[in-house]
């Protein structure tokens, strides 16, 4: 079936919305009726067929309205796009990466041919048509990691490897959850995650750090965070907080469950071939609270997370000056029953 891209909008007059099969393909985030920090990573591999877990890096209705959004951003803040010079060879990986695996999963969408080092890349939801040189960054027309990740939903962080941490030392981050790529760049693992609350005395990233450190070329990882924003927006960056911030003041009882919107991040990780750094997606996903109770499980697991996440997180989280309205509004489907494990729809 022919993929269906909606005309749609992160801003103004946020326009965004899932179909029902967008809704059921949702990588909701958890898993059990609490919530806790937690590196669980698991293998990056594929997943059920439908699933946003089929494809290594996923594309779906949202595609083209998201691409359109991201031109915004840069147009507006070019600084949401930088690279430190030593980061060309994992600027190249990156674009191989991202080019092969789109045309390998999604060959009806964008093509990739190669002669040796003149490569014919073909986007056709966005209209492109490009003939380059591996490696000769004077023949695309940004740097290699703009030019690839301007075509691929999601922040991109590449992170070099030294030292005996990772440093935050590339990126494409357009649709941040209230981080600042102009802020971290050049910074170490433990910096950019300073502000985070609790996880650093629960030892979360000392072990996130050894196990992302070990990290193997062609066996690339995953895990789910998440957090809430008012209306779906996905620039929620700390640049823009004069644009968004506001908004958590005009959530009420009644349009709760149009504006409040769970965001989960799938976040991969992969080592990178040719300069051995890691290559750090991070998709997207929203719903709002309307799109969460046509699914009873989630609705019903969600009431229970929120009731007992602690307060610190609640508000790390974003959503805790809406807290009680969520909860006033999850509570009707929270029936008491015992919940299947994991994320999956019943």
């Amino acid at each position: 079936m022919a993929m269906i891209f909606h005309d749609e909008t992160y801003r103004d007059d946020f326009s965004f919305h899932n179909s029902p099969e967008s809704i059921r393909r949702y990588p909701f985030p958890f898993h059990e009726d609490s919530y806790m920090y937690a590196i669980n990573m698991e293998n990056h591999l594929p997943g059920k067929p439908g699933s946003s877990y089929e494809h290594p890096i996923d594309v779906d209705e949202h595609y083209v309205s998201e691409m359109r959004d991201r031109a915004i951003v840069l147009n507006e803040d070019p600084k949401r796009c930088q690279a430190l010079p030593h980061m060309m060879a994992a600027q190249w990986d990156t674009l191989e990466l991202l080019m092969t695996n789109k045309a390998r999963s999604y060959p009806d969408l964008f093509t990739l041919e190669r002669n040796g080092d003149l490569w014919h890349w073909i986007n056709q939801p966005l209209g492109i048509d490009d003939t380059f040189v591996f490696g000769d960054q004077s023949t695309l027309p940004y740097e290699p990691m703009e030019y690839i990740t301007r075509q691929a939903q999601g922040d991109f962080c590449i992170v070099d490897q030294r030292n005996d941490t990772l440093w935050m030392d590339a990126g494409m981050v357009t649709c941040q959850a209230d981080w600042s790529l102009d802020f971290d760049i050049g910074m170490n693992f433990m910096e950019w995650h300073a502000p985070v609350p609790m996880a650093h005395e629960l030892g979360i990233f000392d072990r996130a750090l050894k196990f992302l450190m070990n990290v193997q070329q062609g066996r690339p990882v995953r895990r789910l965070n998440w957090t809430m924003t008012v209306n779906p927006r996905l620039d929620t960056s700390p640049e823009n907080y004069h644009k968004w911030g506001p908004d958590k003041t005009t959530v009420t009882a009644q349009n709760i469950g149009s504006k409040l919107h769970l965001r989960c991040e799938l976040q991969s990780f992969w080592r990178l071939p040719r300069s051995n750094a890691l290559l750090f997606p991070i998709r997207q996903y929203l719903i709002s609270l309307n799109d969460i109770a046509t699914i009873p499980k989630w609705a019903c697991r969600m009431h229970r997370v929120l009731t007992t996440i602690p307060d610190s997180i609640a508000e790390y989280k974003g959503f805790s000056r809406n807290r009680q309205l969520a909860l006033d509004f999850l509570a009707p489907f929270d029936d008491g029953r015992e919940l299947t494990l994991g994320g999956e729809p019943e």
